[in-house]
This record gives structure tokens, sequence and C-alpha cells, in this order.
């Protein structure tokens, strides 16, 4: 059975930092496209960052030079670390795999880790 499990989400204030961490079964981890998404009350879930099994990684503008995603293959980890939080990144951040190889015949999803930043 195909798992994703999400960890590191909590409360913080603005300025700080937070590590999200996706544990991905083995028999998936080589050969499908990983990212985080993040659904903030009352809107709709969206695409944060994507890293490709041979790493290539992709930002939407508004984190982009403060989150970096990035895969420990050995681990079979993604991970998400977030740098100069701001309120607005306050969310359920969630861990998503598709594949194999750039399809879409699978998709698998987290459960889901909720991430505040508040003074």
């Amino acid at each position: 059975q195909v798992q994703l499990v999400e960890s590191g989400g909590g409360l913080v204030q603005p300025g700080e930092s937070l590590r999200l961490s996706c544990a991905v079964s083995k028999t998936i981890f080589g050969d499908y496209d990983m990212a985080w998404h993040r659904q903030a009350p009352g809107k709709s879930r969206e695409l944060v960052a994507t890293i490709l099994p041979d790493g290539f990684t992709n930002y939407i503008d508004s984190v982009r030079g403060r989150f970096t995603i990035s895969r420990d293959n050995a681990r079979t980890m993604v991970y998400l670390q977030m740098n100069s939080l701001k309120p607005e990144d306050t969310a359920v951040y969630y861990c998503h795999a598709w594949g194999p190889d750039g399809s879409l015949d699978y998709e698998y999803w987290g459960q889901g880790t909720q991430v505040t930043v508040s003074s």
C-alpha cells in the first residue's frame, strides 16, 4: 500500500522557519514526481513547489527564494524548507506524488499538516 505521511507543521511567528517532511513509500519514490500543495481556509488548494526524480524544481512566485523543496533518495523522503514565513503562508500543507514517469496514471496524497504563522 502506497503511503505519503507528512510531519513538521506547527505554529510559528512571522519571519521564522519550519521544515516539513513527507515519508514516501519506497515502491514509488524513484519514478514519481513529487510536490507540496497548500490549502488556506476558504481558498482552493494550490501547488507550492515541485521536484522531479532528476532533482529539477519549480516554485510558485510567492514562495520562490523563501521555500526549498528537496528529496532524499536514500531515505525516500521529500522536504519543504520554509524560511521567512509570513501570515499568508498559513495553510494545511499536503504532499503529493504522481506518475510513473510524469504520467497521471496514479497519484497519491498525504493527510496534510497544519502550518500557522501568527504573532
